[in-house]
């Protein structure tokens, strides 16, 4: 009887120190979570609306969590007020000019705070500092956005699909040349019809060119060309030996000054 009895204590004295241990072990996870036991500052920001924000979720700095939202307060009926608990060693990193958004982990997962960098030239923010923050953007007005979109693709392909019936019935202008042979060959030949006579039209004037008639002419407009191309070319000589002169001044200017 004596054995039995000091085996159910020894029992109920390891059950009580697992428990013990159990519970010691989740309070260190949950303050580790908390930042219960690392050093910390506090800053503030405000938003018109915080999105489904809560007391606890994730703060974020270039990817990485770094504190926690410790406390949400209504203003006015257009403000409101979050304290965000920060760690101490990345303080450093949060400059003033730093601003708040709110963001979410995933599609449809928790809310979080994201503190975006600011500038390298910015001071610090210090303990109780107040950042500036840009609105969330609400996840009703992305699905009412989606849905007209939506909405106007629909209608945007039912229209595409009556034109293709239309067109493969041969109705309408593009539906007869793609379905009539007829207009198809004769497009055909009139795209073949105008290349020849570009090409005629290329003899005329080569032929026209010495003609005793028209040589005259010809020959003043080539002379013309010729004469506007010596002159471009006289011009651009002219500005090169300009150029050429003042930069040899200045070499002797920059001579002068560098033996003075």
């Amino acid at each position: 009887m004596e054995t039995h009895t000091q085996k159910f204590k020894i029992r109920l004295g390891l059950f009580i120190a697992g428990g013990v241990a159990l519970f010691v072990f989740a309070i260190f996870i949950i303050g580790k979570q908390q930042n219960l036991f690392d050093p910390v500052y506090k800053l503030t920001t405000t938003f018109y609306n915080v999105s489904g924000l809560q007391v606890g979720n994730n703060i974020r700095f270039s990817g990485i969590n770094v504190g926690i939202v410790d406390k949400i307060s209504i203003i006015n009926d257009s403000t409101v007020r979050v304290e965000m608990m920060i760690k101490k060693d990345v303080n450093k990193f949060i400059k003033m000019d730093s601003e708040v958004t709110i963001g979410s982990e995933g599609l449809i997962g928790d809310r979080l705070l994201i503190i975006t960098q600011g500038s390298t030239d910015a001071p610090v923010a210090k303990e109780g500092q107040h950042l500036d923050s840009s609105e969330p953007v609400e996840m009703d007005a992305i699905m009412a956005s989606l849905e007209v979109t939506a909405v106007n693709a629909e209608i945007i392909s039912e229209q595409l699909a009556e034109i293709m019936i239309q067109v493969n019935s041969g109705h309408g202008t593009l539906g007869r040349l793609i379905q009539d042979t007829v207009i198809a060959e004769n497009l055909s030949r009139t795209m073949i019809n105008i290349r020849r006579s570009s090409k005629g039209l290329d003899e005329n004037m080569e032929a026209a060119k010495h003609n005793f008639l028209l040589r005259g002419y010809f020959r003043k407009q080539a002379e013309a060309e010729a004469k506007k191309k010596k002159e471009a070319e006289d011009q651009k000589e002219k500005e090169q030996r300009k150029q050429d002169r003042e930069d040899k001044k200045d070499a002797r200017q920059q001579a002068r000054d560098e033996k003075k």
